[in-house]
């Protein structure tokens, strides 16, 4: 069975035109068409990977590095008032392609872009249980040991890691819920 196609590996194949104004061997980074503001730009891993969660750990340091640097260029370049960089990890976060993008919005006064929410006030219990949860599953991932990988690979529970309780999904499975 043939993998489903992807338009951004289309697009770093050149077989579907971009405004690439980047590149390595690892990323590249293009303009958006259909972009919030002129300069809303996407740096792409070359490598298809579908999660952020996926991203080996140095390959997310090199796309916020050069997403850094993409921010400065627009302020020194579009004279903007700031940027906005971010992922959209999994559908509910707004993910429209299983492909990795770090997003680089270029920001002017009333813009009319919107990428705000209404603040929730939580309880002192809803933030303790939270942050109870939080370290407890971190540990159960781990933070990988083959931090130099170029390869992505689902994250590996580390291996002096409890086992997950019975019944509980696997934290891969979990993974490809997000998936687009």
């Amino acid at each position: 069975m043939e993998p489903p196609k992807c338009i951004i590996c289309d697009i770093i194949a050149n077989t579907i035109p971009s405004k690439k104004f980047f590149e390595d061997d690892d990323t590249i980074a293009i303009l958006d068409f259909n972009g919030a503001n002129p300069g809303h730009a996407f740096i792409i891993p070359k490598q298809h990977i579908p999660i952020f969660e996926q991203v080996p750990n140095f390959l997310v340091g090199k796309l916020f590095n050069i997403a850094n640097k993409v921010s400065s260029a627009i302020f020194d370049v579009l004279k903007v008032h700031g940027t906005n960089i971010f992922v959209s990890n999994g559908v509910s976060a707004g993910q429209k392609v299983a492909h990795v993008i770090v997003q680089v919005i270029p920001r002017l006064e009333n813009d009319g872009v919107q990428l705000s929410w209404q603040p929730r006030q939580m309880t002192e219990e809803e933030v303790s249980t939270v942050e109870l949860k939080l370290k407890d599953e971190i540990g159960r991932i781990g933070f990988g040991k083959d931090s130099q990988s170029k390869q992505a690979v689902p994250m590996k529970k580390d291996a002096i890691a409890l086992e997950e309780p019975e019944g509980e999904e696997n934290y891969l499975v979990r993974q490809m819920e997000r998936i687009p």
